[in-house]
């Protein structure tokens, strides 16, 4: 394997800078319906219905059981557990079994395990054991089923449509905020997991049943004349790229970013509410977040297809650094709130595909189920702590500027951390074809 060793100057990178000429939106004819469906299936994946909604929930449940915010945290890492036995299971189902199968078994069981979390009891911990279950029971609804998809089918322009299917977050992030507020206030907080649980069966699922097909790539590419699509023989095992310090980096530099985004995720709204906003305003507030991410997943997946990717998600990425300066000096000003949410919407956007980009660029596709796997496991490790961290930090202050001072730190040195990745590695290709 031959390396490119000097960190590039400028953020581009010469064998792909043809690429800046003209926009070759060949593969999108092919593939446009892949992307349809892989950006509603982020939308109603199981980290998906429960992260983005549960800043909706806090204070339902916390008037409704009587436990406190602090101990609510908990229940994110529970989410961040499962999710992380999740994902090693997922790679290897999906090697198994096929996509297809496992992705319509998953979202059936999703649904159901959604409908079952409105049994949760007057103790807390049945609502952890149920956050720790959902992921699990959604397990073929993960990013890294949908991300392999859209790496399979796209190449020349795989960032761009890494960040188009990843979008699906930002959707779900603008929209469940509303549906678990309407649906609560309507009804009771259990209306709001039954609301959620609604959406994988009735949107996903026709789509999954229709467009996910055993098609082989390489066929939908040659009606069209585009490149063969990279082989899943070229680039690292995953016993080599643990022995690589980029793939550390990227970990390292990942988890800090991603806790940070959790821990503002789930409590931007309390957060406003605690500055005199209320419900319905903090949550319109927190739909800006949902149009930024999307904002941000397209401009950045546009750019790393074109740019040095590490340079433009550092950029990215210290976007949410201002966003803590300006939650934590600002009081009763809605439009700086608007303007710190965005900004934080913009990192966020750039988080996943990112790392989804990085692991296929720098590692290949040759072990990328286990690889990208591995990498969510580590950073969904991380990131579990910081709810319990963050929760701690309330307890200890009083409000939220311990978790916005802990999260500023976090947002200027992840990023920073990417530039010292360099130019990317050269894999031979050969003629092995994947099917899924």
């Amino acid at each position: 394997m031959a390396t490119t060793n000097a960190i590039p100057i400028i953020l581009n990178y010469p064998e792909r800078a043809e690429t800046m000429k003209q926009f070759d939106n060949r593969e999108f004819k092919i593939g446009w319906k892949i992307l349809i469906l892989a950006a509603v299936g982020v939308a109603t994946s199981s980290s998906s219905l429960l992260l983005y909604s549960f800043s909706a929930m806090i204070i339902p449940l916390e008037q409704a059981m009587d436990w406190g915010r602090s101990e609510l945290q908990a229940a994110i890492t529970a989410l961040s557990l499962g999710t992380i036995v999740a994902a090693q299971l997922a790679g290897w189902l999906n090697l198994k079994f096929g996509l297809r199968i496992v992705t319509i078994l998953s979202l059936i069981a999703l649904s159901i395990s959604m409908v079952l979390l409105t049994q949760v009891q007057t103790t807390i911990w049945s609502l952890y054991l149920g956050y720790f279950l959902v992921p699990l029971a959604g397990l073929g609804t993960l990013q890294i089923t949908w991300s392999h998809l859209v790496n399979l089918w796209f190449v020349e322009n795989r960032g761009l449509a890494l960040a188009i299917i990843l979008s699906g977050s930002g959707l779900a992030a603008a929209g469940l905020p509303l549906l678990v507020t309407w649906a609560v206030s309507t009804w009771n907080w259990q209306a709001g997991f039954i609301a959620l649980s609604l959406l994988p069966v009735l949107i996903a699922l026709p789509l999954t049943l229709r467009w996910l097909m055993p098609v082989r790539s390489e066929n939908s590419a040659a009606l069209v004349g585009q490149p063969k699509p990279q082989s899943p023989s070229s680039g690292m095992l995953l016993s080599e790229a643990l022995k690589s310090w980029r793939f550390w980096v990227c970990n390292l530099s990942m988890t800090l970013v991603v806790a940070c985004v959790v821990g503002l995720v789930t409590n931007i709204i309390p957060l406003l509410q605690d500055r005199g906003l209320n419900a319905v305003e903090a949550g319109q507030i927190f739909s800006a977040f949902g149009i930024s991410l999307i904002f941000g997943r397209l401009v950045v997946g546009y750019l790393i297809d074109r740019l040095w990717a590490p340079g433009v998600a550092a950029i990215a990425l210290l976007m949410p650094a201002v966003a803590c300066l300006i939650f934590a000096l600002t009081s009763g000003n809605t439009g700086l709130y608007v303007l710190a949410t965005l900004l934080v919407g913009i990192g966020a956007g750039a988080e996943f595909d990112i790392a989804a980009f990085l692991i296929a660029r720098y590692f290949g596709m040759r072990d990328y189920g286990r690889l990208f796997g591995v990498h969510l496991g580590l950073i969904t490790a991380g990131a579990a702590g910081a709810p319990l961290l963050f929760g701690a930090l309330y307890s200890l202050t009083g409000d939220y500027s311990g978790l916005l001072a802990f999260s500023t730190v976090c947002f200027v040195v992840g990023p920073l951390m990417l530039l010292t990745l360099g130019g990317y590695p050269v894999f031979r290709r050969d003629d092995a074809v994947p099917a899924y």
